[in-house]
C-alpha cells in the first residue's frame, strides 16, 4: 500500500509514537514577537508555526495529483487568472474602469511574461495554484531595475521559504529562502509578496481548502484503491474452495490453483473443476460479492470536496441532471462567491507600486456569467416598460446605455393602447396630446407651464403686446397686433374678440415645442429700442421689421418644398419585407419544434410514457400561449427592426434637412419616429402570435395527434405570412419615413410649412381626403374627425387613420404667404 497521507495532515506527517501529548498554556507559544506598543499596553503574539508541518510535496503528490475532484476544483479556479488580463485604472463600475493605464510596468509583467522562463499565463496559473494548495501561502520575489522599476517576478517554492518575525515590533524581519543547492538567501520583505488566504488567528500562516477537505480526500482516494485491490483479488468473495489434498503432489496443487487465478482478467469466466475424491469441494459464501459501497462514499466525498473549493460540479464539466437555468446560476454561484474574491486577493498583492486612487484588477467585462444579474435587472426593466412605469429613457439607463433625451422616450407609455403621458407641457405639444387653449379660455400665464417671463406682456400698464406697439407708434390701442397680422396676410376671418396676442403667442407655444428667436415679446422689445421715430407702416410691416434686426437662424430662400418619394417609403418596406420574412420564417420553425419539446409535452395528454411508472401523462391540452412564447418574440422583433428603422430615419432625416437647411442634421427626436415604428412591430407580433395560440386552444377541443397541432401551425403561417408581412411592413415604412422627416421640420421651427398630400386614387380614405391640401407650421398636429395625427402613419393615432395609408407630406419654408387651413 502506498503511504498514507491524509485526512490527518500533520498527525499523519510524525510518527505516532513520538507524537508529543497536547500542552495548553496561557503565555506565547513558539518564538514571541512583539505587534505593537500603545499607551503603556504592549501586545504579544506567540507563533505556533502552523504551516510547519504542511508538506507541500506530499499534499500534491497525494492530495492533488491523486484526487480528481481536487485536480479540476484547482483547475477550475486557477485556469481563470491565466485567462484574464490585469487592468490598471480608477472610476468606472465594477466591471470597467472610467479610466485606465496602458505603460504601467506591472502590466507587462503580469500581463505578458513575467520572467524569461515563464509567460505571465503560466506564472498566474502557478500561483494562484499555490495559494490554494499551500497553507504557508504563496512568495514572489520582485526584481526592479536601477530607477526602481519592476523589471521581472519570481515565484518561489513555498516549502523553501521562512518568514523570519522581527522581535523590535514589525511583522517580518525578512525571508529565508533555502535554493535547490543548499544555500539560504536572505530576501528582504520590500523585495518579496507574501501572498495567502489569512488565517483567523496567526498571522505567519494561511488557509487553504485542502486542510478542511483533508478527511475526504482521503477516503475518496482510499476507496478507489480499495475497490482496485478488490479487482486485483477478484476470487476471494465468491466463496470457499477446498481442496483435498490426499493423493495430489504439489504440481497437481499448483496446476488447480492456476484453474483458480485472481485477477481482473478471469472476471467473469466459468472454471470447471472435478468432484469426489481427489477432486474438490465449492461452498458458496454469499449470494454476491460482499463489496464496500462504493458509489455512496464516491459521492459523498465528491460533493465535501467540491463544497470545500466552493466548485459546483457543473463548473467542473458535469451539468447532467441539471436544466440550463439552474447550471447558469451554478456558474454565476461560482463567479460570485469563488472566483471573484480569489481574483481579488491575487490582485491586491500588486497594487503597492500604484498612486492612490489607482488599483489594480483583473479585467472580467468579457465574463458571460456575470452578466446574469445585469440580464435579470434588464428583464425586469422590460416588463415594467411594458406596463407603463417607466420610460425608455429610464430603462436604456438601466441598461448601461445613453438616454435619447426626446419627448418620446421622457414620456410614459400606459398599456394597453400605449398612450403617452408627457413629462411637461413642451414634450405634451411634441407628442400631440398638448391641451386645446381655446377649449378652456384664455391660458393662465400664472400658472405651471405658462408663458415664461421673458414672453410675458411688456407695457406699461400691464397691457397686451398690440398695446406696447401702439404705443410705440404714437397710435391708440384701437386693433390689436393679431387684427393686423390678419389684415396683412389677408385673412378672411376677424379674429375672436378678446384674444390678445400674448394668448396666441401662448397657444403657439402649447402647440410648437420648438421655438425660433423672434418670440412676440421678443419682438416688441427689439421695436421699442430701435423704432425711435413711429411710420406708417401697419403693425406686421413692423413686427417683421423686428424680427430682420434680430440674429436667428435663417432658411434657405426661393425654396420650393421638399418632400419624401416613393424611393424612401419602397426602400424601407423592402428592408423590413426582408427582416420580417426571415423572422416569422424562424418563428415557425421554433413553435413548432417547441410543440415537440418534453418541456412542452409534460404532463399533457400529448406526453409518451416511459415504461410502467412514468405518471407525467394527463389529459390537459398544451397551453397555446406557452408554446408561442409572445413575449419573447415581441421583444426579438424589436432587436430586428430597431437597426433597420433607425438607418432609414436617418437616411430620411439627412435628405430632409439639406434640403431645407442646406446642411445634412440629423436631429435626435428622428430616432424616435424609428423607436415608435418598433412598437407599432412588436404589437403587432403580439397580436398574430396570440391569434395563434387561440388557433392551438381551438384546435384541441377535438382529438388529435401532436402532429395535427404542428399542421395547424404551418396552415396558420400560410394564410396569414404575406398579408401580415406586407401590411406591417408598408405601416413601418410610413411611420419611420414621415415620422423621421416631421422631426427634421419640428427641429428647425414653425417657420416650416408642411402639407398633407394624398396619392388621388380611390384607395385614399375619406378622412385623409378632407386634409388633402391642408398646410400647418411644423408641430401642430393636424385633426381629423375627433382625432389627431402628427404626420401619415403615425403609430400613435387610431389605426382606421393609419393601416394603409399611404399619404405624405410636403415641406417648404414660410417666405413666402401661405393659405393654413
Amino acid at each position: 500500500m502506498p503511504r498514507q497521507f491524509l485526512p490527518g495532515l500533520r498527525r499523519l506527517l510524525v510518527a505516532r509514537a513520538t507524537a508529543p501529548l497536547e500542552e495548553k498554556s496561557a503565555g506565547p507559544v513558539g518564538n514571541p514577537y512583539v505587534s505593537m506598543t500603545f499607551a503603556g499596553t504592549t501586545t504579544v503574539w506567540g507563533t505556533e508555526n502552523r504551516a510547519a508541518g504542511w508538506d507541500l510535496d506530499r499534499v500534491i503528490q497525494e492530495g492533488y495529483e491523486r484526487s480528481i475532484w481536487t485536480f479540476k476544483s484547482v483547475e477550475a479556479i486557477s485556469k481563470h487568472p491565466s485567462a484574464l488580463t490585469v487592468e490598471i485604472g480608477r472610476g468606472g463600475d465594477e466591471r470597467q474602469f472610467g479610466e485606465t493605464l496602458t505603460d504601467h510596468p506591472l502590466l507587462h509583467v503580469l500581463n505578458v511574461r513575467a520572467n524569461p522562463l515563464e509567460r505571465a499565463t503560466v506564472f498566474k496559473k502557478r500561483l494562484s495554484a499555490q495559494l490554494l494548495l499551500s497553507k504557508k501561502g504563496a512568495f514572489v520575489e520582485i526584481t526592479r531595475s536601477r530607477g526602481g522599476t519592476i523589471t521581472r517576478l519570481d515565484l518561489l517554492p513555498p516549502n523553501r521559504v521562512e518568514p523570519i518575525p522581527d522581535p523590535n515590533g514589525d511583522y517580518v524581519s525578512h525571508y529565508e529562502f533555502t535554493t535547490y543547492d543548499g544555500r539560504v538567501r536572505e530576501l528582504d520583505p520590500s523585495r518579496v509578496i507574501w501572498l495567502r488566504d489569512p488565517h483567523p488567528t496567526d498571522p505567519f500562516c494561511g488557509i487553504t481548502p485542502l486542510e478542511a477537505a483533508g478527511l475526504s480526500v482521503d477516503l475518496d482516494v482510499k476507496a478507489r484503491t480499495y475497490n482496485i485491490s478488490f479487482i486485483d483479488n477478484d476470487a476471494r468473495p465468491s466463496g470457499i474452495v477446498g481442496i483435498d489434498v490426499d493423493g495430489l503432489d504439489q504440481r497437481e496443487i499448483d496446476r488447480i490453483q492456476q484453474r483458480l487465478a485472481p485477477g481482473a482478467q478471469q472476471a467473469g469466466e466459468t472454471v470447471v473443476v472435478g468432484s469426489g475424491p481427489g477432486g474438490l469441494n465449492y461452498v458458496d459464501t454469499s449470494t454476491r460479492p460482499r463489496d464496500m459501497n462504493y458509489e455512496t462514499l464516491a459521492k459523498t466525498a465528491k460533493d465535501e470536496i467540491l463544497s470545500a473549493f466552493g466548485v459546483p460540479e457543473s463548473v467542473v464539466g458535469n451539468a447532467s441532471e441539471r436544466t440550463y437555468a439552474n447550471a447558469d446560476r451554478e456558474e454565476w454561484n461560482f463567479w460570485q462567491h469563488t472566483e471573484l474574491p480569489h481574483l481579488s486577493l491575487l490582485a491586491s498583492a500588486f497594487d503597492l507600486d500604484l498612486d492612490d486612487g489607482w488599483s489594480l484588477r483583473f479585467n472580467t467585462s468579457t465574463v458571460e456569467a456575470l452578466e446574469f444579474p445585469r440580464r435579470q435587472r434588464r428583464e425586469e426593466a422590460r416588463q415594467e416598460w411594458n406596463a407603463g412605469l417607466i420610460t425608455v429613457d429610464e430603462y436604456r439607463e438601466i441598461a448601461g446605455r445613453r438616454p435619447f433625451n426626446v419627448p418620446h422616450t421622457r414620456a410614459l407609455w400606459i398599456s394597453p393602447q400605449k398612450a403617452p403621458v408627457p413629462a411637461n407641457e413642451i414634450d405634451a405639444s411634441a407628442l400631440g396630446v398638448a391641451q386645446d387653449p381655446t377649449a378652456g379660455g384664455t391660458p393662465d400665464l400664472a400658472a405651471p407651464g405658462g408663458l415664461p417671463p421673458a414672453a410675458a406682456p411688456s407695457g406699461p400698464n400691464g397691457g397686451s403686446a398690440a398695446d406696447s406697439v401702439a404705443e410705440a407708434r404714437g397710435q391708440a390701442p384701437q386693433r390689436t397686433a393679431a387684427d393686423d397680422v390678419a389684415v396683412a396676410r389677408d385673412a378672411t376671418a376677424e379674429p375672436a374678440a378678446g384674444v390678445t396676442a400674448a394668448a396666441i403667442v401662448d397657444q403657439a407655444r402649447r402647440n410648437v415645442p420648438l421655438t425660433l428667436p423672434g418670440d412676440a415679446a421678443e419682438d416688441v422689445t427689439a421695436a421699442r429700442s430701435t423704432a425711435a421715430h413711429p411710420s406708417g407702416r401697419d403693425a406686421a410691416d413692423d413686427v417683421d421689421a423686428a424680427r430682420s434686426l434680430t440674429e436667428r437662424k435663417e432658411l434657405p430662400r426661393g425654396n420650393d418644398g421638399v418632400e419624401v418619394t416613393d424611393n424612401d417609403f419602397d426602400t424601407a418596406a423592402a428592408a423590413v419585407t426582408a427582416a420580417l420574412t426571415a423572422l416569422l420564417a424562424r418563428q415557425e420553425g421554433v413553435i413548432t419544434a417547441r410543440l415537440r419539446a418534453p418541456k412542452i409535452r409534460k404532463h399533457t395528454r400529448y406526453w409518451e410514457p416511459d415504461g410502467d411508472t412514468d405518471h407525467r401523462r394527463s389529459d390537459a391540452p398544451i397551453s397555446g400561449a406557452r408554446v408561442v412564447s409572445a413575449a419573447r418574440w415581441r421583444e426579438e422583433m424589436a432587436s430586428t427592426l430597431a437597426p433597420v428603422l433607425q438607418q432609414t430615419a436617418a437616411t430620411v432625416a439627412a435628405t430632409l434637412s439639406r434640403g431645407l437647411t442646406g446642411t445634412a442634421t440629423v436631429p435626435a427626436n428622428a430616432a424616435a419616429a424609428a423607436f415608435a415604428a418598433t412598437a407599432m412591430a412588436g404589437s403587432a407580433v403580439n397580436a398574430l402570435l396570440s391569434d395563434l395560440a387561440d388557433v392551438l386552444d381551438t384546435e384541441q377541443r377535438e382529438p388529435g395527434s401532436l402532429d395535427d397541432l404542428a399542421d395547424a401551425v404551418t396552415r396558420f403561417y400560410r394564410a396569414r405570412t404575406a398579408t401580415f408581412i406586407a401590411l406591417l411592413a408598408e405601416s413601418c415604412a410610413v411611420a419611420t419615413v414621415n415620422g423621421a422627416a416631421d422631426a427634421v421640420a419640428e427641429s428647425i421651427g414653425p417657420a416650416v410649412l408642411r402639407t398633407w398630400n394624398t396619392r388621388g386614387d380611390a384607395r385614399v380614405r375619406p378622412a385623409h381626403q378632407e386634409l388633402n391640401g391642408t398646410t400647418l407650421p411644423a408641430g401642430t398636429p393636424y385633426t381629423v374627425r375627433g382625432s389627431t395625427l402628427r404626420y401619415p402613419g403615425d403609430p400613435f393615432a387610431p389605426a382606421d387613420l393609419t393601416v394603409n395609408c399611404r399619404c405624405r407630406l410636403r415641406y417648404r419654408t414660410a417666405h413666402s404667404p401661405v393659405e393654413v387651413r
